[in-house]
């Protein structure tokens, strides 16, 4: 989240990026309050078992990043992804050879 913050800062000013960070407070708050009853939240069973993906665009706000999260007693983010990327091979470090 940091780099992404810091490279919006770079590309956009300062505003803007305290505006998407705002924006990914605002989404990783309705996964760690709603889970995967958030609003937007899909189930990614085709990435691995339990993975859900959640875009952070909400409450009027753009953005272009998806959340990959997973929720048993807590809520587990496993990466913060830019919309443009392919899901499986950004998450693929992180998969176990029965998740295939």
């Amino acid at each position: 989240m940091a780099h992404i913050v810091r490279w919006t800062k770079k590309h956009f000013g300062e505003q803007q990026a305290r505006i998407y960070a705002e924006t990914l407070k605002l989404a990783l708050d309705a996964l760690c309050e709603e889970g995967e009853q958030a609003i937007g939240a899909k189930a990614r069973n085709e990435i691995a078992v339990g993975v859900h993906t959640l875009h952070v665009a909400r409450q009027k706000r753009k953005g272009r990043h998806f959340i990959v999260a997973t929720r048993a007693d807590a809520v587990d983010v496993l990466r913060i992804l830019h919309d443009s990327m392919d899901f499986r091979s950004a998450l693929l470090p992180l998969m176990s050879p029965e998740d295939f």
